[in-house]
This record gives structure tokens, C-alpha cells and sequence, in this order.
């Protein structure tokens, strides 16, 4: 398991970098001991709204294997649009890693980003057990128009999503060990 923290399109941010690094550090072991799977190598960028909406879309058409320039650019509006809601995001990578991006405007002290760095290292372990990582490349090839899934096969995407999520925020709890303040 390697891991790599570094910033995309961020200047002046050294010390939340060092920071990040720390937490990362920290929350890997913890995450490793309370969710079932393997902890994958994990590359975490920090970066800002719109550097996540580059670096997630960025990933995902590599990930999915998408060569038609016009769904790329429709897939980077689409993220433009729903970059500002989100904190983080977890991302599979093509080497069997996962892509952790974390948005730095949406955290404004430590017990908030514990909070995300955990819930995205949650996402990082569920990309490890066996059939998530396929099922969410296809998902993703689907969502990009590159391979059609089923009605059957994207309802059941779609409700493992939902699993996964509910898992992800359950084991947020997880952030009060690297941060006493973070409350969840």
C-alpha cells in the first residue's frame, strides 16, 4: 500500500499539505482496522473546486477508457456543475489504486477534512473487495455512454451506491480518533 498526498492548481497551501499528510498518515491504519477489504494504493490531491471537477473527470474518462472528445467535455461540465457541492471524491484508477480528491475550500478547520479523508478512505477499502471495482468502472463506462448497462444491472449499480455510501458515512465515527473535535 503506497501512499501519496500532493496538491493540483493550489499555491500557498503548504501547511495544509503537511497537514493533509499527517491526517492521511494517521487515518490509514485506522480505516484498515475497522472496514473489511485491503487498503489499495491511494493518491490524495487537494485541490480546489474547480481542479476537482479537472483532476475527478480527468481520471474517470482514463479509467473507462473513453476516446470521444464530446462526451469528455460533457462529463467536465457536468462535474463543473457538481464540483462546488462536494467535499471529496474517490476515483478508481487504471493501475488498481484509487484517486482520493478532496476539495480544501469545503474544510474550514482539521476536524472537518478528518471527516472526508476518512469517509473517502472508507470508498478507497470498498474498491478492494471483490466485483466493486468492475461493477463501478462499468458504472462509470455507462454514466460516460461508452457501455450501456441494463435496466436490471444500473438498478442494482445503483443500490450498491447506495450501500456503500450509507457505509461510508456510518464509519465517518472513525475521524474522532485522528481529531477529538470532529464530530460526527
Amino acid at each position: 500500500m503506497k501512499l501519496t498526498v500532493s496538491t493540483h492548481k493550489l499555491l500557498g497551501y503548504r501547511a495544509t499539505l503537511r497537514t493533509a499528510k499527517r491526517l492521511a498518515e494517521q487515518a490509514v491504519p485506522i480505516v484498515e482496522r475497522a472496514v473489511p477489504g485491503r487498503m489499495p494504493d491511494v493518491q490524495i490531491v487537494l485541490t480546489s473546486e474547480r481542479g476537482m471537477a479537472e483532476v475527478a473527470t480527468a481520471a474517470q474518462i482514463e479509467t473507462a477508457a473513453c476516446v470521444d472528445k464530446r462526451v469528455q467535455a460533457r462529463a467536465l461540465r457536468a462535474a463543473n456543475r457538481t464540483a462546488r457541492d462536494m467535499a471529496g471524491r474517490a476515483v478508481p484508477l487504471v493501475n488498481g489504486g484509487v484517486l482520493v480528491v478532496i476539495n480544501v475550500d469545503q474544510h474550514p478547520n482539521e476536524a472537518a477534512f478528518a471527516i472526508t479523508l476518512v469517509h473517502e478512505l472508507v470508498h478507497a477499502m470498498q474498491l478492494s473487495r471483490k466485483g466493486v471495482r468492475e461493477r463501478v468502472v462499468s458504472g462509470l463506462r455507462h454514466d460516460l455512454g461508452v457501455e450501456r448497462l441494463s435496466r436490471r444491472q444500473s438498478r442494482e449499480h445503483d443500490r450498491c451506491l447506495k450501500q456503500e455510501e450509507n457505509e461510508a458515512y456510518g464509519a465517518e465515527y472513525l475521524a474522532r480518533r485522528l481529531v477529538p473535535a470532529a464530530a460526527a
